[in-house]
């Protein structure tokens, strides 16, 4: 089972950090963003990751290239131009490092790493939230109910897509940024079967303006109802609000 990550983006929002650097690189505890959510992904014994560059993504690739290194101790013989690494870090991770562009949308960026994804059904996330969904579990509802996609939804602030849920918690309606508070929204964190790139054509196609909506429309979206932690990074008082979490035992997004 393959995780997608859109780590493409601006971050705007959080211009204080992606002045630097993608958002997904922002730090919780020493450690980047996209670090905390692959953990939770692991948690599920799902390992395998696509991850989609587009802004500053030569800081991602380089991490990860570099991630060994990085965290493990090293020995440098310069007379023979050597290099020992001892007391070797390794995660259980493959992670394949795509450039999908600067400016490609969310829909155009899912795209453009489809030729690999390897099964029938595959998770997606963005590079900016933290939850801790049982992942497997969301599988496993997906599977149930036969649809192209299933979304995680979560009781959250008015600033986020609102997610109308009906009988067999099919997803009626699809609105991003809708001011009803009332309403369930999108955490960020789907199952997908492989037929949702029917529906996406072309770079300039937004998955949540333009994919979600259709999918709603058409009565194969369905919401996944978690009522657990999540929390997103969209702006500086977020970050800080992660940080302090970090902190906790245990970790919110670990528990």
């Amino acid at each position: 089972m393959e995780v997608v990550i859109l780590a493409g983006g601006l971050g705007t929002r959080l211009s204080e950090e992606t002045y630097i650097k993608p958002k997904p690189m922002v730090e919780i505890n020493g450690m980047p963003l996209i670090w905390h959510i692959m953990k939770t992904y692991e948690r599920c014994e799902i390992t395998e990751f696509i991850v989609c560059l587009g802004y500053k993504g030569a800081i991602l690739r380089d991490y990860f290239i570099n991630y060994v290194s990085r965290f493990s101790d090293i020995e440098v013989d310069l007379r023979d131009n050597a290099l020992k690494i001892h007391n070797k870090t390794k995660e259980n991770w493959t992670i394949k490092l795509i450039d999908t562009g600067i400016d490609t949308n969310t829909g155009g960026r899912l795209k453009k790493v489809q030729k690999y994804i390897t099964g029938k059904t595959f998770c997606m996330t963005y590079g900016d939230g933290l939850a801790n969904i049982d992942f497997n579990d969301e599988i496993i509802f997906h599977n149930s109910h036969g649809k192209l996609a299933t979304v995680a939804a979560v009781a959250s602030p008015a600033r986020f897509g609102n997610l109308k849920i009906g009988t067999n918690n099919k997803v009626q309606t699809f609105e991003e940024k809708n001011s009803n508070i009332n309403e369930k929204i999108n955490a960020g964190f789907f199952v997908l079967d492989i037929g949702i790139f029917n529906y996406i054509d072309g770079d300039e196609i937004s998955f949540e303006h333009h994919t979600l909506k259709e999918m709603a429309q058409i009565g194969e979206l369905v919401a996944y109802k978690h009522d657990k932690f999540w929390k997103p990074c969209d702006t500086l008082r977020d970050l800080k609000d992660l940080e302090l979490m970090s902190k906790q035992i245990p970790v919110p997004w670990f528990s």
